[in-house]
């Protein structure tokens, strides 16, 4: 059993992922910023943790993140606002990891996306931009660290239901379910061979534990 903390927890795939992990017999703390979401993250199996990670330095992070064995990072500013995702997605993020390493917490699993990188091609004139930019900077950093990290990088999110298969690789359908997206996480937390990868990936043919082996 471990101790999981989900940045973000009230998203769409951390309140798919926290039953996963409880059915996996994990402990899991979801990280929200709004008070009001508590009630939905409890009924998911996950215990609430009110902390705004935009306004948290490093040293809060880490006490917030103390006793895990592993973080989940599933948080955005949602975009819009390019200050305020830059806020978010590349330095709290990356305050995250600082703090995770603070805290004694080896393992670090970020969700990103598919395409992301320096090279992610996105129109500056487009809102995604600083989004891209965003998630290219923190993923940068993080395979600079000492932490055991894996860095997902999903396609087009759907609400279509799981079908517990994907498609390894930059090439596939397109888009992938937030439920296979939730499996994914589960399972490269408890996959060694998933530690030091940036796998991207789409629904597919292939078991989720089979594509993870690499």
């Amino acid at each position: 059993m471990s101790r999981i903390a989900i940045i973000g927890g009230h998203g769409k795939v951390a309140l798919l992922l926290a039953p996963l992990l409880v059915e996996q017999d994990h402990t899991v703390t979801a990280v929200i910023r709004n008070p009001d979401h508590a009630a939905e993250v409890e009924a998911a199996g996950a215990t609430p943790l009110v902390a705004d990670v935009e306004q948290l330095d490093t040293a809060g992070l880490a006490d917030a993140l103390r006793e895990h064995d592993a973080v989940v990072w599933s948080a955005g500013a949602g975009g819009g606002n390019p200050e305020r995702t830059r806020a978010v997605d590349r330095d709290a993020a990356i305050r995250s990891m600082d703090a995770a390493a603070e805290a004694g917490v080896g393992r670090y699993v970020m969700l990103s996306y598919c395409g992301a990188g320096p090279d992610h091609g996105v129109d500056p004139e487009t809102p995604f931009f600083h989004y891209a930019e965003a998630k290219a900077a923190a993923d940068e950093y993080l395979r600079g660290t000492d932490l055991d990290w894996t860095i997902l990088g999903p396609s087009g999110l759907t609400l279509e239901a799981p079908t517990g298969s994907i498609q390894v690789g930059r090439e596939g359908s397109g888009t992938v379910s937030r439920g296979n997206v939730a499996r994914v996480i589960a399972e490269t937390l408890d996959a060694n061979a998933t530690v030091g990868r940036t796998i991207e990936f789409h629904d597919g043919p292939t078991p989720i534990t089979e594509a993870l082996r690499g």
